[in-house]
């Protein structure tokens, strides 16, 4: 089924009703397009030309919205095949989403092991930062990450039920992409950009069974709300990493 075109979908802008700079304008209905998903993952939008038509806005508008969205990582550019609504693969989440990499700089894909997976009432912390109410049904699933064969990550991974309808250890554990991979294509959630706070703290017991570390030992706690469009939060997840042979690096920039 081929995607609808640009007219059928987006209405005309007018410059002197424009709440925001015109280009913010249709980065807006171009979003709304996409999370509506009327343009889904792997999507490709009709040509600048059409969009611009059909919104009324010239194509160096047009352009740099949608500039705005590549860096973002919502759109892909393919040159000579066009702009694409972008899937969530391995490469993305190495660049995007995972920070850990061995001292030396060295980064590797990780290899996951599922450990758990089971249906939990919310606790008050995954409640709060998804907000839902604490004892609302979820999905609570334990991944212990191993890079070059080393166990180093420990996630714990919350997920309303009320999002996530249908899904079943034997669902996440077949899935054939990344995690987030499996949000966007079987749940139409994708996954934007998180939030994070990090901190020290001492290897517990559980720590200790999952990481094969000395209990006590210093560790790296990452508390992640991973959002989708508008900021909405689908995911609470908390990462443990042993940083004995591993650094979290994260590059920052500021926006363009």
């Amino acid at each position: 089924m081929s995607p609808p075109s640009a007219p059928t979908i987006f209405r005309p802008i007018s410059p002197g009703t424009a709440d925001a700079p015109l280009y913010r304008v249709v980065k807006r209905s171009l979003l709304r397009a996409i999370e509506s998903g009327r343009y889904p993952a792997g999507a490709v939008l009709p040509s600048e030309a059409e969009l611009s038509a059909a919104l009324r806005v010239s194509v160096g508008t047009l352009r740099h919205a949608v500039d705005d969205l590549v860096a973002e990582h919502i759109l892909v550019r393919r040159q000579g095949r066009g702009t694409f609504v972008a899937l969530h693969d391995s490469d993305r989440f190495m660049f995007q989403f995972f920070h850990v990499e061995r001292s030396d700089g060295v980064r590797h894909v990780p290899q996951l092991e599922l450990v758990a997976f089971e249906r939990v009432r919310m606790d008050e912390e995954p409640a709060q930062a998804l907000g839902r109410k604490p004892g609302e049904p979820a999905f609570q699933i334990d991944n212990r990450l191993l890079l070059q064969g080393r166990a180093v990550i420990h996630d714990r991974l919350t997920l309303p039920v009320l999002l996530f309808k249908g899904l079943t250890e034997k669902r996440f554990r077949e899935r054939t992409n990344t995690i987030y991979h499996l949000y966007q294509t079987e749940f139409g959630i994708t996954v934007t950009r998180a939030r994070e706070r990090a901190r020290a703290v001492a290897a517990d017991r559980s720590t200790m069974r999952m990481l094969g570390i000395a209990s006590g030992a210093p560790v790296m706690e990452v508390r992640r709300t991973a959002l989708t469009f508008g900021d909405k939060p689908v995911e609470y997840r908390v990462s443990t990493i042993d940083t004995a042979h591993h650094e979290y690096v994260h590059l920052l920039s500021r926006p363009a």
